[in-house]
């Protein structure tokens, strides 16, 4: 998330021309949240539409309060969901009646600005935020609720908090957000996003000079649940000696899930260029190559020849292009020595449009027969799951589904997102192990229309969407089973 741009800034970049008539409700909440992903959120939508006749879809409960949701979780004990606040409210929701209840807040926990939460096989809650600090610097903080024996509540601590690291005022502050809990309950993995769009320097106007990402900026953390009061240097050579360190070179891996098969993916949210976004095999130590490849592609400005004016890949839609963070950069830091690891292909049929850097033209891989890394630009993808149990029908078992946030133009390029593709859908994505290296996947979209999907969770054959734009309603997703 990125909580720095002005108001004027963050409504003409991420809004969109739809919200600017909308007022704003706890201003300063929504300005923070407006910029989640970089990119824009939409008013209103219809109720969502299953693009297949044997979806079935039902509203559960609309969310919508001063202040936004931005996670999903059941517990696993007995898939009871909980959807967290921006605020850190947590409520619990009843299914059967539609209903949700206040369970947590602030007062209990103490964080204050939430943005990641997982619940562990034993029921702990596992919370992740940030903490502005002086001189435009922020701290991530994780803390848990472990459920008392005696009363059935949970008793709150912290399990890690960081070293204060600087922040770029720019849109492109991530800050820490998502998290996993490992499938043995011995670990949280934790996404610590970048501070720049694609390296570029922010230097906060001279407070941080030459500054671009900084050790605790861009990778995966990893972290012993069991863990009191851990303390994250902002040190990449201090945190790797602790063994905190779990995979690098990502810039905003906002949601992670695990496969059936126990292997670990992530969704990556890619940069104002129009480079494509992510899907990620993630495995300790590898470098997923931010910032110097991005979406299956290099990115230009590492290169002492660059001329962004040259560049067709550009859009001034897009703040960093219109700021100029695209620019000839010879200091640019040399690539890291050894393989970076390079995102899933996927062969279509859907959210697998390109812009050509050769004549500017918006393509559709699939139709080519070309594969693409991974997702249309702009898509934002993120609240991954898979049907762990085996419990949908041969076409869907044990696959995987990713929403997108950003609205798109699902006939050209009008929008500042992605380009002829629609988005704020739910996909169902069909991963294929190539060899040990990586894997392959096709993706279909199979419902539409949602208001700004930002996290879902699966509790058998249904998935429970969750939005942050419009009435950020509760979508019960049924899928057709065995």
């Amino acid at each position: 998330m990125n909580n720095t741009k002005s108001s004027n800034q963050v409504q003409r970049r991420f809004i969109g021309k739809f919200a600017l008539k909308r007022c704003f409700l706890a201003a300063k909440t929504l300005l923070f949240t407006i910029v989640l992903l970089n990119h824009g959120t939409a008013g209103v939508n219809a109720a969502p539409k299953a693009l297949r006749p044997n979806i079935q879809i039902r509203n559960i409960i609309n969310t919508l309060s001063v202040s936004p949701s931005v996670r999903i979780a059941k517990d696993p004990r007995n898939n009871t969901l909980y959807y967290l606040k921006l605020n850190g409210e947590i409520y619990r929701v009843n299914l059967g009646s539609s209903t949700s209840t206040l369970v947590y807040n602030s007062t209990n926990h103490n964080v204050g600005e939430t943005q990641g939460m997982a619940i562990g096989s034993n029921g702990t809650i596992y919370l992740v935020g940030n903490v502005d600090l002086v001189n435009n610097q922020t701290k991530g903080i994780i803390v848990k609720g472990v459920i008392n024996s005696g009363t059935g509540e949970r008793i709150w601590s912290i399990l890690a908090q960081s070293a204060g690291y600087p922040k770029s005022k720019t849109a492109y502050d991530h800050r820490f957000n998502g998290v996993v809990v490992s499938l043995d309950g011995n670990f949280i993995y934790v996404n610590s996003g970048s501070r720049t769009d694609h390296g570029e320097v922010q230097s906060v106007n001279g407070l941080y000079p030459n500054t671009r990402e900084v050790g605790l900026t861009a990778c995966i953390l990893r972290l012993p649940t069991n863990g009191k009061n851990l303390f994250l240097a902002n040190n990449r050579a201090t945190l790797k000696a602790a063994g905190y360190i779990f995979a690098e070179g990502t810039r905003n891996t906002f949601d992670m899930a695990f496969a059936p098969n126990g292997d670990l993916f992530g969704t990556e949210n890619g940069p104002d260029r129009d480079m494509s976004e992510e899907l990620n095999w993630l495995r300790l130590g590898g470098n997923y190559g931010f910032p110097w490849r991005i979406g299956g592609t290099d990115n230009p400005q590492q290169f002492p020849n660059y001329n962004p004016a040259k560049d067709l890949l550009l859009n001034p839609k897009f703040g960093a292009v219109t700021k100029g963070y695209f620019r000839n950069d010879p200091t640019f830091p040399i690539r890291p020595a050894g393989n970076l690891i390079e995102p899933i292909p996927n062969f279509g049929p859907d959210a697998d449009n390109y812009r050509d850097p050769l004549d500017g033209k918006v393509k559709d891989a699939s139709v080519l027969s070309q594969n693409f890394s991974t997702f249309t630009a702009h898509r934002s993808p993120l609240g991954l799951v898979f049907d762990t149990q085996g419990v949908m029908s041969p076409e869907f078992k044990r696959d995987g589904f990713m929403l997108s946030f950003t609205p798109g133009d699902p006939t050209g390029e009008t929008l500042p997102g992605p380009f002829k593709d629609a988005s704020q859908d739910l996909l169902h994505l069909k991963l294929t192990k190539v060899g040990t290296t990586n894997y392959k996947l096709n993706a279909t979209r199979i419902v539409e229309g949602f208001s700004n999907p930002i996290d879902d969770e699966i509790i058998g054959n249904k998935i429970y969407v969750l939005e942050y734009g419009g009435n950020q309603g509760i979508w019960e997703i049924s899928m057709p089973t065995r």
